[in-house]
């Protein structure tokens, strides 16, 4: 997987390509445990995320519980979208 950031103010945005499994959640956790304080907002970028495991949902998830629900999916794939709709995190993320 490969993790493009960018910055503008209190927002950083985290463009995901390809897979978020057991082997790549870790890098994921690793910028999220970087992220600075006065982050007030995370958008995910899903647009190349091809698939994501339970490994990358829990990623998900831990994102969202350290920005107290500041995230934003943006620009899902059906695939990823089909995998957060069966587990019920579409009703509970903020989806764009």
């Amino acid at each position: 997987m490969n993790i493009e950031k960018k910055i503008e103010g209190n927002t950083v945005t985290l463009s995901l390509n390809g897979w978020m499994d057991a082997k790549s959640a870790p890098e994921f956790a690793g910028m999220l445990s970087e992220l600075e304080p006065s982050v007030e907002k995370l958008v995910l970028d899903l647009t190349g995320l091809e698939y994501t495991s339970s490994a990358g949902i829990r990623q998900i998830v831990a994102a969202h519980k350290k920005m107290n629900g500041a995230l934003t999916l943006k620009n899902l794939t059906p695939e990823v979208f089909d995998v957060l709709k069966m587990t019920g995190l579409d009703k509970r993320l903020n989806i764009e």
